[in-house]
């Protein structure tokens, strides 16, 4: 199967199963000596892990992370960092129902299309549960980023119809954490908490949008043409689970605007060039220049739903799926650390890609 490598200078490559006895990942690339502090990729894997509130799947993992290789007295060694995440909470018979069928909007079908054979065990490889390699990989790359001044922040910022209108400048984004539904602003994530609760007692799901903002970051990451720095990152954003949509800076609705008042114009401020306004998020011709990157990611509903759906088997024949199974009624709450964990992966490939072209 190809398709589980990541990056360029900073490479990750994933392995394993919903429901197999581990998932992990390979790091290649990261520099030696960069210090590991394992309390804080646990903490970061603790902000994915299912079972941590009511508003997500009840499946039970400590998604413990074990370090392998690659980790010497606390210290990167340049060799290969290999991380082990057990998989403790597996229920493989509770999944011998679909191994003929396909359900809607899933990968079973297209799987089976492309392989002839599919791991139905929770969705095998297309489950969500192989971002939490991810989150590992992406613990190691923030602490990288952390050397350099960049932080990575994400939030959600709209559940089904309620949105956060506020733009990110004006928000405490300090505040993420404290609410099962991360969303910086108490009285907006107490609207989008009740609606995630009604939806799951109906049986349904909802959709959402998750912002990031990258802060600190150095101008002159990103490469020209193909690997654009906003391009990167919306491959990134787009290979995680139920992403259906990415948009930068001013996104889609730069498509209202005229060119005199979308222009970012430059000043100078002290030794550093900066814009008035930051339509171009932060990069522009597909490098960083400085300002913050800011963007956002749309989520869809998740597709598994706690009531019967019509469906066919794998010969054809029509089905009704029954509505069971440990599921998020919402899946942005828990995409949080994965879009920053992507978006750290991206930098850092970056960062590296940029120190290499230097003398």
């Amino acid at each position: 199967m190809a398709g589980n490598t990541f990056g360029v200078c900073f490479r990750v490559t994933t392995f394993g199963e919903s429901h197999g006895a581990a998932i992990g990942c390979v790091i290649d690339g990261c520099p030696a000596g960069l210090a590991i502090d394992e309390e804080f990729i646990q903490r970061e894997m603790a902000r994915r892990r299912p079972g941590q509130s009511a508003l997500v799947t009840q499946r039970r993992e400590a998604d413990r992370v074990q370090v392998w290789s690659g980790v010497f007295e606390g210290r990167t060694t340049g060799a290969p960092i290999a991380l082990i995440i057990p998989n403790e909470d597996q229920r493989p018979r509770d999944y011998e129902h679909l191994a003929d069928a396909f359900r809607p909007s899933h990968a079973d079908y297209t799987y089976q299309a492309k392989y002839g054979y599919r791991d139905y065990r929770g969705g095998g490889r297309s489950s969500a549960r192989e971002t939490a390699a991810r989150v590992a990989a992406g613990a190691i790359a923030k602490l990288l980023l952390r050397q350099q001044g960049i932080e990575v922040h994400a939030f959600v910022s709209q559940v089904g119809s309620i949105a956060l209108d506020v733009p990110y400048t004006a928000l405490d984004l300090a505040l993420t954490e404290t609410n099962d539904v991360r969303c910086p602003h108490p009285e907006v994530a107490a609207q989008m908490t009740q609606l995630i609760r009604q939806v799951r007692k109906a049986g349904d799901t909802v959709g959402g949008v998750v912002s990031a903002v990258v802060r600190g970051c150095p101008p002159g990451l990103g490469e020209p043409v193909f690997d654009k720095l906003h391009a990167d990152l919306a491959k990134a954003m787009l290979s995680i689970n139920a992403a259906k949509g990415f948009e930068y800076g001013s996104g889609f609705a730069s498509a209202h605007m005229l060119g005199s008042a979308h222009n970012d114009l430059f000043y100078a401020e002290a030794d550093q060039v900066r814009t008035q306004t930051n339509y171009s998020g932060g990069i522009q011709g597909g490098i960083s220049n400085g300002m913050d990157i800011y963007f956002r990611v749309a989520f869809k509903p998740v597709a598994t739903l706690l009531r019967d759906q019509p469906s066919v088997d794998s010969a054809g024949n029509p089905i009704v799926l029954p509505g069971k199974g440990r599921h998020d009624p919402c899946v942005v709450p828990r995409a949080v650390p994965i879009v920053e964990a992507m978006t750290a992966l991206v930098l850092a490939d970056h960062l590296l890609r940029a120190q290499a072209m230097r003398l």
